[in-house]
């Protein structure tokens, strides 16, 4: 796929020339979709870039936005792209001292906040931004509770927009597109902060340039294709399919209300193409278990026979299937797997995808057996988003698949995974230390060992978290982790291993697969910690884990484990905003429960 030499934004205004009429973004605003026109999005980005300049943000200047995904996130982005400033995404899941950190340490200087929890976040750390000039609010409710100080620092997303609008400074835009070039930064992304704090991935518009033809060739991606966007935009796996992709193919975005109407949002759309991250397909395995549960009989056992039926193609290439297997299949989603796919709202998927973390095996299995052609993929925010990906016809589940168009890998001698390409980013702002370790003579180390798999690469674990036991012996702890998470009833596991004798873990339960669990048996619980402890609870997750461990190299079983008694929390340090575990801070906190495992 050969791609036009323009950066984003100016694909954007080309977009707009080209298929003025065309829908390129619906957004559900009080349960109504309403369509936007390539033209009208390229308009309203111009209006609010030009707005932003009247406000004084220089050329090459920084703007930050922290929002639940909505088209003023988008608007926002391209707005300011149209005048050549970069755009910096915040997580609105993170509390205040976070949001502060990314704010300060990205010289941010406009802020786009959703509404006046995220401004008031902005508000309390503002002593410590002193390059924060103004804040932009989108939803304007409470607005009126700020002080007059407060107020002064201030505007509406609407007010902006109109500011651009009335500023006749169109040509202005014109000149900053006529001046960028395919190496000027377009966006910077923070890294989780799973091990220290978030660093600034600096992406180019040539790292944007060239992961796309990878992305639209290996998804079979199309000017047909639409997609949900509900993962937050601050985060690269977004970003590459609600702007890379579609502007540079034509595709359409659909924003739904809110994060908590996605399953509500995805029976409406049915989009053809769907991104999930592990925990939202472990979430829709353990709603689909729930509802199974909930059913009769009958429907349990028509379930199971075509369930088992239907096992032996998951991975089999439909193109070798017999007349017997074509015939089992299509009995299968016709009586059973339908109804399935339309009650997570993924029936019209022509491609489905999990990444961004490890992903059980039995998982993927469990979807592809019901007919939904889920395919596992691979990238960084250092690599600008996916560089792996199984083809669609060849799935080896537990691999990543192989390299997409233009990426170039090697594996070093010590199992890393190293790449090269126009996809590599630019380096971390204002860190050219971890900048030189991580890019070295043009190759991206990417700090994840791998191996080969039936010709597809297999992702071991992170380079920096193998542990090595006792007795002297390399262990991958997510291969471990994922093992336990294949099972309904467990939402995480922490393996504890370094310098140990054997394999401990902190288990922390699936709350409402365990709470229905435990109401079909009459087992009374009122919160998290009163069902964890109750002693079926304990059985039941020791029979899993029992399971799990069959699976599993005798070294490699955990021979103990402890029940966390509260949820893992972002706001404790216990997690990252993408929910991956801070090992850390996890083995500090529970210091005293892995050393009771060991007694």
């Amino acid at each position: 796929m050969t791609l036009p030499d323009l950066t984003l934004p100016q694909m954007l205004r080309e977009r707009a020339r080209s298929e003025p009429g065309r829908v390129a973004i619906r957004q559900k605003d009080y349960g109504i979709w309403k369509p936007f026109t390539w033209a009208r999005y390229h308009e309203r980005a111009c209006h609010f870039g030009m707005g932003l300049r009247a406000l004084g943000l220089p050329a090459g200047g920084h703007v930050g936005v922290i929002s639940e995904n909505r088209i003023e996130w988008v608007l926002a982005q391209m707005g300011a792209g149209l005048v050549g400033a970069v755009t910096v995404g915040v997580y609105p899941t993170s509390p205040t001292n976070e949001v502060a950190y990314v704010v300060g340490h990205a010289d941010i200087e406009v802020m786009v906040c959703e509404d006046q929890e995220q401004t008031d976040k902005l508000l309390a750390a503002l002593p410590d931004l002193p390059r924060l000039k103004k804040i932009i609010v989108i939803e304007t409710k409470g607005l009126r509770s700020f002080a007059p100080e407060q107020r002064a620092l201030i505007a509406t997303f609407a007010e902006v927009e109109a500011l651009g609008a009335a500023s006749g400074q169109q040509a202005l835009v014109d000149e900053a597109l006529a001046r960028q070039t395919l190496d000027d930064l377009g966006l910077m992304i923070y890294t989780s902060g799973s091990t220290g704090k978030p660093k600034g991935a600096m992406i180019s518009y040539r790292n944007i340039r060239g992961v796309v033809p990878g992305i639209v060739d290996r998804l079979q991606l199309d000017a047909s294709t639409t997609h949900l966007s509900y993962l937050p935009l601050c985060h690269v796996a977004e970003q590459m399919l609600t702007s890379f992709v579609p502007v540079y193919i034509g595709s359409e975005v659909n924003f739904g209300e809110s994060i908590r109407t996605v399953q509500e949002d995805l029976r409406e759309v049915a989009p053809t193409m769907f991104l999930g991250v592990p925990r939202i397909w472990e979430k829709l395995h353990a709603a689909i278990h729930i509802k199974l549960q909930e059913t009769g009989g009958l429907r349990r056992r028509l379930f199971e026979h075509a369930f088992a039926a239907c096992q032996p193609l998951a991975e089999k290439p439909r193109s070798t299937w017999s007349l017997g297997e074509r015939m089992a299949s299509a009995a299968s989603y016709w009586l059973v797997f339908r109804a399935l796919q339309n009650f997570i709202g993924l029936r019209e998927a022509r491609v489905a995808l999990t990444g961004a973390a490890p992903i059980p095996p039995d998982v993927v299995r469990f979807f592809r057996t019901l007919g939904l052609p889920l395919i596992e993929v691979y990238g960084l925010t250092e690599s600008t988003g996916m560089v792996t990906g199984h083809r669609l016809d060849q799935v080896v589940v537990g691999t990543v698949g192989v390299p997409t168009l233009g990426v170039e890998h090697r594996i070093a001698e010590n199992g890393e995974l190293q790449l090269r390409g126009d996809m590599v980013f630019a380096g971390y702002y204002q860190n050219p230390e971890a900048t030189a370790g991580s890019i070295v003579d043009g190759w991206l180390h990417t700090g994840d060992v791998v191996r080969e798999e039936q010709g597809q690469l297999q992702i071991v674990d992170r380079l920096k978290d193998i542990m090595i036991t006792a007795g002297g012996k390399n262990l991958t702890p997510s291969e471990i982790e994922n093992t336990m998470k294949g099972s309904p009833f467990i939402k995480e596991c922490i393996i504890v291993a370094e310098g140990r004798k054997f394999v401990g873990a902190l288990v922390m339960i699936d709350f409402e697969t365990v709470g229905k669990w435990a109401e079909a048996r009459r087992i009374a619980f009122t919160h998290f910690r009163s069902l964890v402890e109750t002693p079926a609870v304990r059985e039941l997750i020791d029979t899993e884990i029992r399971r799990g461990n069959e699976r599993l190299a005798q070294v490699s079983q955990i021979r103990q484990f402890h029940l966390l008694t509260k949820e893992l929390d972002h706001d404790d340090g216990e997690v990252t905003a993408t929910m991956k575990v801070r090992r850390a801070s996890i083995y500090k906190t529970y210091a005293a429960e892995i050393e009771a495992l060991y007694r």
